[in-house]
């Protein structure tokens, strides 16, 4: 990162005030903001990163895969079907930023859930993100200094069993993000940004015996919550609230061979641009579903697609693949996934890879992404009923 250009050091410097805040002035004009822009853009959108290997290498797929120690990020209500027989488990994620030209640019995930009962477990993880140091530059190329840019999540979940085949969960979330320090220059006061946000979500998994094969959907409202600020109350801006919705199909082919069909769709919560960032935070929200200026056809596109294929041999070996799809007037991010997993005993290890399919690099092309995990058995316990 020491090698960054000054250009850089302004860019972040300036950036959650013009770039992703998109502030309005009095007169309504967008700062920063190319009128012909149709891409949706917030703050913190560190919280959108997928964390773990696994959903990677599916092409970011995950609101009803199967259950494990990451599924609070993905959908807090999966979180109570993971395996009755594990007590509690913990998994680290690594993922490079920008690997190919920087080495120092990272966001590290970590989780653990704990059960409390056939009906509830609980979660807690953290979302880590370093952006390396910057020398910053003023307008006049004045030295402002070094400084380390980072942001964090900090989640608690909740998860309880309605049925047995339904679940509800929520998760409570603090933000922090420091892009600047306390820096001041010229007219602009920089500090870091906070703000709280919560997670709401919905599980069905219905098995079906005759079959060998479980149907699973999901949906999940994520980062719902208070605008943030870098400068003062006039400058606030949406975090990435996001609705996530879809469904996986497993089938069992024999005792030792299963794979898994899965299909995500997203859409930001946020208004489309160009936007007034005076917009109360509800009426944001629910506008967002007929406020582009392109009509319905604009709203379509504002919906991400994420598809992916998971395959198991054993419950010990897995392979993987997905694609990731976004409109190219919303960002044109597009790219091809795969990785692999390994399970032994308590230990696993997943690893995921990007291949961009629309000639735009992507900040995660040619990286490879880890996730180590590890899951414990718990003591037998008296089964609780649903229906109580």
């Amino acid at each position: 990162m020491k090698r960054l250009s000054t250009f850089v050091g302004i860019a972040i410097l300036f950036m959650p005030l013009l770039g992703w805040s998109q502030t309005t002035s009095g007169g309504g004009t967008l700062i920063g903001q190319d009128s012909s822009n149709r891409v949706i853009t917030t703050a913190v959108p560190f919280l959108t990163i997928t964390p773990d290997a696994r959903a990677a290498g599916m092409g970011d797929a995950g609101v009803a895969t199967s259950a494990d120690v990451n599924s609070a990020y993905w959908n807090a209500a999966k979180l109570v079907f993971i395996d009755d027989g594990l007590g509690y488990g913990v998994s680290g994620s690594y993922t490079p930023w920008l690997g190919k030209i920087i080495n120092d640019m990272y966001v590290f995930y970590l989780s653990g859930f704990y059960r409390i009962g056939r009906e509830q477990k609980v979660a807690a993880s953290m979302k880590y993100f370093d952006l390396g140091e910057i020398q910053f530059k003023g307008i006049n190329n004045e030295d402002l200094g070094r400084f380390n840019p980072r942001e964090f999540a900090f989640d608690l979940t909740y998860s309880r069993l309605l049925t047995e085949e339904l679940s509800l969960g929520g998760a409570l979330r603090y933000i922090h993000s420091n892009l600047t320090g306390a820096l001041s220059t010229g007219n602009i006061d920089a500090r870091p940004g906070n703000s709280v946000a919560v997670d709401l979500g919905i599980y069905y998994n219905k098995p079906f015996v005759s079959k060998n094969s479980t149907l699973s959907l999901g949906a999940a409202i994520t980062n719902l919550g208070a605008k943030i600020t870098y400068s003062d109350a006039n400058n606030r801006d949406f975090i990435p609230t996001n609705l996530r919705w879809g469904g996986a199909y497993m089938i069992e082919m024999d005792p030792k061979n299963k794979i898994t069909f899965a299909l995500d769709f997203n859409k930001l919560l946020v208004p489309s641009p160009p936007r007034d960032n005076s917009t109360p935070l509800l009426s944001g929200i629910f506008g967002s579903f007929t406020d582009a200026t392109g009509g319905f056809s604009e709203e379509m596109q504002e919906i991400m697609i994420s598809g992916g294929t998971e395959y198991w041999y054993n419950n010990t070996f897995a392979g993987r693949i997905g694609y990731f799809y976004e409109a190219f007037y919303k960002g044109n991010r597009q790219y091809l996934t795969g990785g692999v997993g390994f399970r032994y005993q308590k230990f696993g290890i997943d690893v995921a890879y990007i291949v961009p399919t629309n000639q735009r690099e992507n900040a995660l092309a040619e990286t490879i992404r880890f996730t180590l995990m590890m899951n414990v058995e718990g003591k037998a316990r008296d089964n609780d009923s649903v229906t109580d």
